[in-house]
């Protein structure tokens, strides 16, 4: 394998890392935050749910983003337009499966910005 691609792959491999250990301390922070955690990771054709909970009667849907810096935008920038449209449609797909149809739900998101002692993070509910 060239230099090239292997160092692009080791990058990859750290950054899915990274997204594995973000969407774990996310869901133990929502854990202290009184979320029932039901699911991580929910795909299906149409997108992807990183953690799907409960808050009381509510039906969470959780987007995680996390950024180590600033460099390409804070955390909350990073959930997009068409990743909005992506979530929403998994989590049609959930409800369905699942026989929620009469479920009251919303969509937060989690945000981890920066590393080590300097890290913040937050939870923003209704965020679309």
């Amino acid at each position: 394998m060239k230099k090239y691609a292997m160092s692009s792959l080791l990058a990859r491999m750290a950054a899915l890392a990274f997204g594995r250990e973000s969407e774990e301390t996310a869901a133990r922070f929502l854990k202290k935050n009184g979320y029932r955690i039901l699911q991580k990771n929910f795909r299906c054709k149409g997108g992807e749910i990183d953690i799907i909970a409960r808050e009381g009667d509510t039906l969470v849907f959780c987007e995680v983003k996390a950024r180590k810096n600033k460099k390409f935008g804070s955390a909350l920038e990073g959930v997009t337009p068409a990743k909005i449209k992506k979530i929403k449609k998994a989590a049609q797909v959930f409800i369905r499966k699942n026989g929620l149809t009469d479920t009251d739900c919303r969509f937060d998101v989690v945000t981890i910005d920066g590393e080590g002692s300097s890290r913040t993070m937050e939870i923003i509910p209704n965020a679309f």
